[in-house]
């Protein structure tokens, strides 16, 4: 399934690329209007218009590829499992539990120090306006 993507991705991008290059490389229908009157060659490797239909037409090629490409890795990316997207799911599904030691009790009932849990700590606290927050240096 990675290569698919992948492939995918690359078609994609190389189809881009290609788009904007021929869309630099097509002329505006204004620039006819200078052609007519002397100012530049007609002409030209293509033809006198022919190199409007073959770019156009290319340029359409390429963007119906870059749309089938973006609705098919559209798809791909919602037909993936739920559980396996990202790192930072996968490590708070996997986390270890705390362990948590069982209390013991001494002759008196008393739980001993070393195996009494530390206190919680308690709800924040707000902070001290003012002065309270700058630190003293």
């Amino acid at each position: 399934m990675n290569v698919v993507l992948n492939l995918l991705v690359g078609v994609q991008m190389l189809a881009a690329l290609a788009m904007i290059g021929l869309i630099l490389i097509q002329h505006g229908k204004g620039a006819d209007m200078g052609a007519a009157f002397g100012s530049g060659s007609a002409g030209s490797l293509f033809g006198a218009s022919g190199s409007a239909n073959f770019l156009s037409r290319t340029t359409a090629v390429l963007a119906a590829v870059f749309f089938a490409c973006t609705l098919l890795l559209a798809y791909f990316s919602h037909a993936r499992p739920a559980g396996g997207g990202s790192l930072l799911e996968r490590a708070a599904v996997g986390a270890p539990a705390v362990p948590v030691a069982p209390a013991t009790t001494g002759a008196a009932g008393e739980i001993p120090a070393a195996a009494a849990p530390a206190k919680a700590a308690s709800a924040p606290v707000a902070p001290v306006s003012g002065t309270g927050q700058i630190p003293a240096k």
